[in-house]
C-alpha cells in the first residue's frame, strides 16, 4: 500500500496557490494536492488543469452529496479534469456512491480514486448525537459508512487517523483511509477535534494524511512539509 503527505491548498486565489507551489520548485517529486471548494469555487477547472500540468498529484475535494443523478452526471464531468483523487459523503447512501463510481468511470475503463467522506474531524460524539439526532456511538458510525462504502465499489474514506485503524479491521487492509485532522504535536488543533500527529497516524493506519495550515502556514513551508513526510513515511 502507498501512502502519502496530501498538502491541503486552502488558499482564496489561484495566484496565492501558484506562489506557494514556487516554493517546491526545486523538490525531486512535486507534493500530492488537495484542492477545496474555496479554491475549487474560487477559480474553477483551470486550477486543477494549471496544477496538473506542474506535475502535481491532485486530491479534488468537494465532498458531492445530491440525489443519485445529480452526482453520477456532476462526477462525469469531474472525470474530465485529470485528477487522481475525489470524493463524496458517504450519508449520501449507497446508491448515491455507486452512482458517483459510474459517472467517474471513463470509458475506457479507468478512473480515479474514489473515496467517501464518513464524519468530519470539526464533528464530536457529542454534536453528532445533538444536532444530527445520530444515537449509534462515533465508532459504530464511522465502521457502518465505511462497510456502505466498501459495499457501493469505492477504494475507501476520509476519517479521523483516530479511526483508520478500525477502518481497515472492518473493511481490510487494502482499504484506503484518507486522513484530515494531523497536527505536529506542538501544534495548535485548530477547529477539528479529533486529531493525532504524523507518527501516530502512521501508527493507526492511515494511508494518506492531509496537513494543511501546519505546512501552509508555516514560516518554511518546504522544511514543514519534510518534516511531516519524515515522521509519516521516512525519510524518502
Amino acid at each position: 500500500m502507498n501512502r502519502d503527505v496530501i498538502i491541503a491548498c486552502d488558499f482564496p486565489s489561484a495566484a496565492e496557490t501558484l506562489d506557494f507551489l514556487e516554493l517546491f520548485r526545486a523538490e525531486p517529486r512535486k507534493p500530492f494536492l488537495k484542492i477545496g471548494m474555496e479554491l475549487y469555487y474560487a477559480e474553477g477547472p483551470a486550477i486543477v488543469r494549471e496544477i496538473k500540468r506542474r506535475d502535481h498529484p491532485v486530491f479534488l475535494d468537494l465532498k458531492l452529496h445530491d440525489i443519485p443523478n445529480t452526482v453520477r452526471r456532476a462526477m462525469g464531468v469531474l472525470a474530465r479534469l485529470d485528477v487522481d483523487m475525489c470524493n463524496v459523503h458517504a450519508a449520501g447512501t449507497v446508491e448515491m456512491m455507486r452512482a458517483a463510481r459510474e459517472g467517474l468511470t471513463r470509458a475506457d475503463g479507468t478512473r480515479p480514486l474514489l473515496i467517501a467522506v464518513t464524519q468530519l474531524t470539526s464533528t464530536s460524539e457529542e454534536r453528532m448525537r445533538r444536532e444530527l439526532l445520530v444515537d449509534a456511538t462515533m465508532e459504530e458510525t464511522i465502521r457502518r459508512y465505511a462497510l456502505n462504502t466498501r459495499e457501493a465499489g469505492l477504494d475507501g474514506v476520509v476519517c479521523s487517523p483516530l479511526e483508520a485503524g478500525l477502518v481497515h479491521e472492518a473493511c481490510g487492509a487494502g482499504f484506503l483511509t484518507v486522513t484530515p485532522g494531523v497536527r505536529f504535536a506542538e501544534g495548535a488543533s485548530g477547529d477539528q477535534v479529533r486529531v493525532t500527529t504524523p507518527a501516530r497516524a502512521r501508527e493507526i493506519g492511515s494511508d494518506y494524511i492531509v496537513v494543511g495550515r501546519p505546512v501552509t502556514g508555516a514560516d518554511d513551508p518546504v522544511a514543514a512539509y519534510r518534516r511531516c513526510v519524515a515522521e509519516f513515511l521516512g525519510s524518502r
